[in-house]
């Protein structure tokens, strides 16, 4: 090998260790981003924000009123869909 085919063969190498390493990059940052959302999600249904030694019954009311309000919005977007759609 030339000198020129020495430099390509190794700015070659470079490029792809870069590509490599953007793309375990980008893949711990969305996996983070998923779970993270995926975990607050989790929380937010578990009513995780209430306390269970002030009121059991808050708890749970949260948990049902949450659920509730999921439902009735997916409903709403169903019935838009097929009514606007």
């Amino acid at each position: 090998m030339n000198r020129r085919e020495e430099q390509d063969e190794e700015r070659r190498r470079e490029a792809q260790r870069t590509l490599d390493r953007a793309g375990r990059d980008s893949e711990t940052v969305g996996a983070s981003s998923f779970a993270r959302v995926a975990r607050r999600t989790r929380d937010h249904f578990a009513a995780s924000d209430k306390h269970a030694e002030h009121d059991p019954i808050e708890i749970w009311g949260s948990r049902v009123g949450r659920a509730a309000g999921l439902v009735f919005a997916v409903a709403l977007v169903i019935y838009l869909a097929a009514t606007y759609l």
